[in-house]
């Protein structure tokens, strides 16, 4: 089953939603602002694609943060913002088959899940 992890009224989350529904695509859906996230699903996704490719550098919310954190961001500092702020992760994650993408592209969402339906 395809999973996509992220928040409903995000512009990039509505692409991927728009894209994968023209695909006839099913999927889950968890949405941070409801659901929260999980320590020890953030734990897996750093082990696989690091703490840079998940936090999101360009958004509101890490236009909020204090400079003092921006400058001294590390893995250990980064997920604690993550698992408090889960909006602050790029969005969508979406998790197939053992595959993690992190962000939307049509061209990486056919690839991945064209290897999924075979």
């Amino acid at each position: 089953m395809i999973r996509i992890y992220g928040i409903a009224n995000c512009d990039t989350m509505k692409k991927a939603f728009a894209w994968l529904q023209a695909n006839a695509i099913e999927y889950q859906f968890h949405d941070f602002k409801r659901a929260g996230l999980d320590a020890q699903l953030l734990d897996a996704w750093i082990d696989r694609v690091g703490w840079e490719a998940l936090l999101n550098r360009r958004g509101m919310m890490w236009r909020r943060l204090d400079e003092r954190t921006k400058q001294s961001i590390d893995q250990e500092s980064a997920r604690a913002v993550m698992l408090s702020t889960p909006s602050i992760i790029k969005r969508p994650v979406l998790a197939s088959d053992g595959q993690l993408t992190i962000g939307f592209s049509a061209e990486i969402y056919q690839a991945l899940l064209k290897k999924s339906r075979v």
